[in-house]
């Protein structure tokens, strides 16, 4: 621990990313998308102006927020875009969170949300997952300086639809519900179109996922011009310009091709699902996703074992240290082959 930290710095227990290893291993571990981005992207990167590098990046990334809007159907002045969704929730939680009143959240969810409260001083309250471990909306009605989930939720899979939160929000208007869609293209049901309607709606979302750019780093949320006003002025207090032209640029050719993003989620989808089946056969739990991952446990092998055995194999998985996912292992969804590849060793661990 070093002397020249501050006493804030000293408190912090900082977010634990997911392994990315060099050398050439099946990586199921990070809910990175197997497959590549759009073509358009490609031509992008080829065919950038390298000259435009020397200027700065439009502060407002109003070419990114308009081709975001027409895909969302929504008013560009509702779209903020920063680096990384990871980015629009930290600005998100100074902006709207650090209050006296507890930010309600999920017990098991998003382990970045108790960082960003250690990190700001924001007092956390946890309610429990309901009996089926779904997010239980109802608790969020107590009162609170704010509510924060994902849905689809991380990393247990289930999605709320939007009648559910519809439900939530007639009954919570007086504080922000910020809904993290970092997986929701995969199953789940959007909330954007309710922030037309409910102006203390925040809804998140990232290309890392069903888009493909998680070496990228963009994200955006949806959400009422005063809430979008709220993150500018955080963002502008931090960095005026936080999404750079080149991945602006991606982004934009990205959202273009509706198709290929259709095919990439279908074949995402269509792998999870015969996996689940897969792994039911071998005798594991796995619980509903609409992400492309799956939460799985199995009753008589342990989950650490099981990571390690498929570690030493070279397959990467993810496991959670804490009382509540020790049992449990956090599977993303790869190509066929490669989980073909895991249930093959998973066969000879656990068969």
């Amino acid at each position: 621990m070093s002397k020249f930290w501050s006493p804030r710095v000293r408190e912090l227990t900082p977010y634990i990313p997911g392994e990315q290893p060099r050398e050439r291993l099946i990586k199921l571990n990070t809910n990175e998308n197997p497959y590549p981005p759009a073509p358009g992207v490609g031509a992008v990167l080829r065919e950038f102006p390298t000259d435009h590098l020397r200027l700065y990046p439009d502060p407002g990334s109003l070419a990114l927020r308009e081709a975001l809007a027409t895909v969302l159907d929504v008013p560009a002045s509702h779209v903020f875009v920063g680096n990384g969704s990871d980015e629009v929730l930290a600005l998100a939680f100074q902006a709207f969170f650090c209050q006296p009143k507890s930010l309600a959240t999920p017990e098991i969810s998003y382990s970045f949300y108790p960082v960003y409260c250690n990190m700001y001083g924001i007092e956390r309250k946890a309610y429990p997952l309901d009996d089926q471990w779904r997010v239980d909306l109802g608790a969020f009605e107590a009162e609170s300086g704010g509510i924060i989930f994902a849905n689809p939720n991380a990393p247990t899979g289930h999605g709320h639809g939007r009648d559910a939160i519809a439900a939530l929000l007639e009954k919570v208007t007086d504080r922000v519900v910020l809904i993290d869609e970092a997986y929701v293209d995969f199953g789940g049901e959007s909330a954007v179109p309710l922030t037309d309607k409910y102006s203390n709606l925040l809804v998140t979302g990232t290309f890392s996922k069903s888009r493909s750019l998680a070496g990228l780093r963009l994200g955006y949320a949806v959400g009422s011009p005063e809430l979008i006003e709220g993150l500018t002025r955080v963002k502008d207090s931090f960095n005026s310009y936080p999404v750079d032209a080149l991945a602006s640029a991606v982004a934009i050719a990205s959202l273009a091709d509706q198709e290929h993003f259709d095919a990439t989620r279908g074949a995402v989808i269509a792998t999870r699902e015969r996996t689940r089946t897969r792994l039911e056969a071998l005798g594991f739990k796995v619980l509903p996703s609409q992400t492309n991952f799956v939460l799985a446990t199995h009753p008589t092998h342990d989950a650490a074992q099981i990571f390690v055995g498929l570690r030493e194999r070279g397959i990467l998985v993810r496991h959670f240290n804490t009382d509540a996912l020790r049992d449990y292992l956090r599977i993303s969804i790869g190509t066929d082959d490669e989980m073909d590849s895991l249930i093959e060793v998973l066969e000879a661990l656990c068969g």
